[in-house]
């Protein structure tokens, strides 16, 4: 059967090339990757590339087109960046001039896992490797599909093309900029795979809502008893390793969408962050590194053995590994979930003032959801010396066109109406800030998260935290009881007294932006005061 849909090419602009390669398969890809020299195979079988100076997302280079039928729908600033159509058009015409005479690369697949909601989406570059990284973080199309698919979303990537901040009116040579009326995505200047996987879910976090689907930037994973359970949080807050859990099965790690029928994977695959990955703390994902298909970004290979070393971060503290989905032993093939159970919202709090988990109201679910809490800590990224405070509202402001009291408000009427129970879980610092405390011990926030979704936490006494009113469990099997206080675990009193009391006045000034959007109760969830 042919891997040639008859919607060619043409349709998009793209003419005269060398070779166009149709939804070519690992090896094929991997084959063409090695020899022109972007990549090479580890010892396990991986595939090793290297991204260059962006080893993440480029949010600086990100635009969204200002055309009549979104203009209204955007919340622009400093995430959302206008630009003008005709600068969209002016660059879509070179990227087509880029790639005549040369090689291409077009993997047709699909964007959700709920036939009702799903996105057709094309991925057209001249990388090989991207073009394996589309295919695996994607949901195949099946091959009696393939000649009768048209694309709903289609992606112009050229990652060795650069632009000129001069004349192409963006600010570096990496450019990404979206068009929801041309229902297009150019991308081009940065070899980070990411970008093609983001761009995606921005396209369905502004598509989906009109459709009474909230998009969710969260993992998601089902229990023995059917019941389902979604881990919200930035990226190095465990939303993959908590979810890639042996006792329960793995629906997605990494974007939703929650419906009337239940939640539903976005994806075919999962970008996992795999610095200081070791086989006894995460075996699941470490497994997947020795697998032929798994495409290993940024991860440094001994020369001689061949062997990828986790735990230098010198190409990229963000090193990621990509692979299918069903690389991962126990998932949930469909990729579908009923009425989720629990909502866990994770941050990796390096100031050391969370509790490692605590139980939410529905107002508090929704002032920690608008919040989007976590902290960057020195080392991951230029410039930071000592921990910062970052609110990313949703969870994922980055890839939220619309304004973020849209997504919040779903949550909210999802959360009353089905009952789901919810958690915040700190996975950062303990007994001290960066620097000073250390970091929770997965296995230690591993068995805090499984005794609250399979109910062992239900009937356990709970105490009020005194800084944001959380309800902390007094006792949770497998973790010492004295872990559940963060302040019994400093040895300065004060200094947590103090450090609490600035992390909370950052909550407060951070949500003075969200108060007009919500009623008293959720205002009153962040201004708790003991009694």
């Amino acid at each position: 059967m042919s891997h040639i849909s008859k919607f060619g090419l043409d349709n998009h602009g793209v003419i005269n090339t060398a070779e166009t390669h149709w939804n070519q398969g690992a090896e094929r890809l991997y084959e063409d990757t090695v020899k022109l020299g972007l990549g090479v195979v580890s010892e396990g079988g991986a595939l090793m590339v290297e991204t260059g100076k962006y080893t993440g997302r480029s949010s600086n280079d990100k635009f969204l087109v200002d055309e009549d039928s979104s203009r209204d729908n955007i919340w622009w600033g400093p995430v959302n960046k206008p630009i003008a159509t005709e600068r969209f058009d002016a660059m879509r015409t070179k990227m087509l001039a880029y790639y005549q005479g040369r090689d291409l690369y077009v993997q047709d697949v699909y964007a959700g896992a709920d036939p009702q909601f799903r996105l057709s989406v094309r991925v057209i570059t001249d990388s090989p490797w991207h073009s394996l990284f589309a295919r695996n973080m994607f949901i195949p199309v099946p091959q009696s599909e393939i000649a009768g698919f048209v694309p709903e979303l289609t992606i112009l990537h050229a990652p060795m093309m650069h632009s000129d901040p001069a004349t192409d009116g963006v600010n570096s040579e990496a450019f990404i900029m979206m068009n929801f009326g041309q229902r297009m995505v150019l991308i081009g200047g940065t070899r980070y795979a990411g970008e093609i996987k983001k761009s995606v879910f921005s396209y369905l976090n502004y598509l989906l809502p009109e459709r009474g689907v909230l998009p969710m930037h969260c993992s998601a994973n089902i229990g023995d008893d059917g019941a389902a359970s979604i881990f919200f949080g930035l990226s190095g807050t465990g939303k993959t390793t908590l979810s890639a859990d042996g006792t329960r099965a793995l629906i997605g790690d990494d974007e939703h969408g929650w419906s009337d029928n239940g939640i539903f994977n976005f994806e075919g695959g999962c970008y996992a962050k795999v610095i200081n990955l070791s086989q006894e703390a995460e075996p699941e994902i470490y497994a997947t590194t020795k697998r032929f298909g798994t495409v290993l970004e940024n991860v440094v290979l001994d020369p001689n053995t061949r062997v990828p070393d986790f735990d230098d971060g010198s190409l990229a503290e963000n090193s990621r590994a990509s692979y299918p989905i069903d690389f991962i032993q126990n998932i949930v093939p469909e990729g579908r979930g009923g009425q989720p159970a629990n909502v866990v919202m994770l941050t990796a709090d390096a100031f050391g003032v969370l509790p490692p988990i605590s139980r939410l109201s529905a107002d508090q679910a929704m002032y920690h959801f608008l919040s989007g809490y976590t902290a960057r800590v020195a080392g991951t990224e230029r410039g930071v010396t000592e921990p910062q405070a970052t609110f990313s509202t949703c969870f994922g402001a980055p890839f939220m066109p619309r304004h973020p009291s849209v997504y919040a408000k779903m949550l909210g009427e999802r959360i009353a109406k089905t009952g789901a129970k919810c958690w915040l879980v700190n996975t950062g610092w303990s007994g001290g800030a960066y620097g000073t405390g250390s970091r929770m011990k997965i296995s230690h926030t591993r068995a805090m998260v499984r005794a609250a979704l399979d109910g062992r936490l239900a009937e356990v006494a709970e105490l009020a935290d005194p800084n944001f009113g959380l309800l902390v469990p007094s006792a949770c099997p497998d973790v010492p009881n004295d872990v559940l206080q963060p302040r019994t675990t400093w040895q300065d009193k004060t200094a947590y007294d103090s450090m609490a009391g600035e992390l909370r006045g950052r909550f407060e000034d951070n949500f003075k932006q969200f108060e007009q959007y919500v009623d008293d109760g959720v205002k009153k969830a962040g201004i708790y005061k003991a009694a």
